[in-house]
């Protein structure tokens, strides 16, 4: 992979419909990591980020994402992603690649 391109996931969403997803990044709250997905289909309106609960399983295995139930839970995964997107430095980021 070129440093160019960006990794993907394929989210199967609760109507049997897979989204195409790149990853933003995986940040950590709470004791615990969270990734951050933006679906790659641009329909000209604002895209909405996804945030799951991040579980690394090792090289041999798959990582594993799983739904985030509870509300403070959420709440503090959304202040995390909000605090870390504050602190990357997206001038060197060509929107367009993720396309």
């Amino acid at each position: 992979m070129n440093e160019n391109e960006s990794i993907t996931v394929t989210l199967t969403l609760d109507n049997d419909e897979e989204l195409e997803c790149a990853v933003l990044g995986i940040f950590e709250a709470g004791g615990r990591e969270y990734i951050a997905l933006l679906p790659m289909e641009d329909d000209g309106e604002d895209s909405q980020v996804y945030l799951y609960r991040y579980i690394d399983n090792g090289e041999e295995e798959e990582p594993g994402l799983e739904n985030i139930q509870d509300d403070d839970e959420f709440e503090l995964a959304s202040e995390a992603f909000n605090n870390w997107m504050d602190e990357q430095d997206f001038d060197d980021i060509d929107l367009d690649e993720l396309d």
